[in-house]
């Protein structure tokens, strides 16, 4: 692209963070930690060149035409010699909407128009990679931070500066108020790391819901299972919401304890499609299911849902034989987005 060092041409590797179960010290990273809002939402870098903006995502994908919105945006208000790394979000009665973005996907170019209007998209920058036809890759995160906040200081909606702080107290008040908005939790990086493409160097820790759930099935057998396929009521009926993560073999063993055979007609069928559990896996064959009967369990979950079922795998705390699965209620922050 015409304006852009060729070192930044895309399609470009982004820099990735490792998940960690703990909000790190401040002094944890190299020059000390910043904290910025995990945004529930596609990454994107936007490539700003003479005469062309293009829109990529993290796999490699050009994005361009499913986000005729930020190009505008982009094109008004980005000069060209520009690479800016972010998230592209919508949101939704003040809470962030993945299954919207996802329409962005699916929906024909002649309806695209229609979609942008009504649901139209955000963009949130937290790096830059090139400023002023300069490859700022080498420059230690603060330095690139003040260049991106100079860039942004007069943009107007959709784009915006993703908020970042260095004291970690107020960090820990975003980790526990943002998740009522959709912010999945936290992402920390060095304040003198330079941006490494392909590299988890930043760490990312996500906020976790306790909750109940119902194990109506579960993937091996009943004396050994591996997963558990998780339920709640969406609509009036008991829907699958989502599996746990591999058990080990001593938690499976000890959950066999208290699985039995379901008594009469069962909500589910006994194969699934990979998709009613996993969107993202590329394995689309069936699953088969071994029904058992309906059991509350205690799961941690993060806050990525989207309308009617967990986007990422859920991790199994315990049994709760003495809990009724019938009574089990879909939390009122997910019943929002159902």
């Amino acid at each position: 692209m015409d304006g852009l060092p060729k070192g930044l041409w895309p399609p470009l590797s982004l820099a990735l963070a490792r998940a960690v179960d703990q909000i790190p010290a401040a002094g944890a990273l190299p020059g000390g930690c910043l904290y910025e809002p995990k945004w529930d939402g596609f990454r994107l870098a936007v490539f700003v060149g003479k005469g062309e903006v293009s829109l990529w995502s993290r796999q490699g994908k050009n994005l361009s035409r499913y986000f005729p919105d930020l190009v505008a945006a982009a094109v008004e208000q980005i000069p060209p010699g520009f690479v800016v790394d972010g998230e592209a979000v919508i949101w939704s009665k003040d809470r962030l909407d993945f299954e919207a973005l996802q329409q962005r996907m699916t929906t024909s170019k002649a309806k695209l128009t229609a979609l942008s209007r009504d649901w139209p998209a955000a963009f949130a920058a937290f790096d830059l990679l090139a400023s002023a036809g300069h490859d700022t890759r080498g420059v230690p995160l603060v330095g690139r931070r003040e260049l991106l906040e100079a860039l942004a200081e007069g943009w107007r909606t959709p784009l915006s500066l993703s908020p970042a702080t260095m004291d970690r107290d107020l960090a820990m008040t975003w980790f526990d108020e943002m998740p009522a908005a959709g912010i999945e939790g936290l992402v920390i990086k060095g304040a003198v790391q330079t941006y490494e493409g392909g590299q988890r160097q930043w760490l990312k820790v996500k906020h976790r819901d306790v909750l109940d759930v119902v194990c109506g099935a579960v993937i091996g057998s009943r004396s050994q299972p591996t997963v558990i396929i998780a339920g709640l009521p969406v609509g009036g009926k008991l829907r699958i919401v989502g599996r746990s993560s591999v058990l080990s073999a001593k938690v499976g063993r000890e959950l066999a304890r208290y699985l039995m055979p379901p008594a009469g007609a069962h909500p589910w069928p006994e194969e699934i499609s990979q998709g009613m559990l996993d969107r993202f896996s590329k394995e689309k064959g069936p699953v088969a299911l071994t029904l058992v009967q309906p059991m509350v369990v205690e799961v941690s979950a993060d806050v990525a849902w989207s309308g009617n079922a967990f986007r990422n795998s859920l991790r199994y705390i315990r049994a709760r034989p003495e809990l009724e699965p019938h009574k089990v209620e879909l939390p009122p922050n997910l019943a929002k987005s159902a």
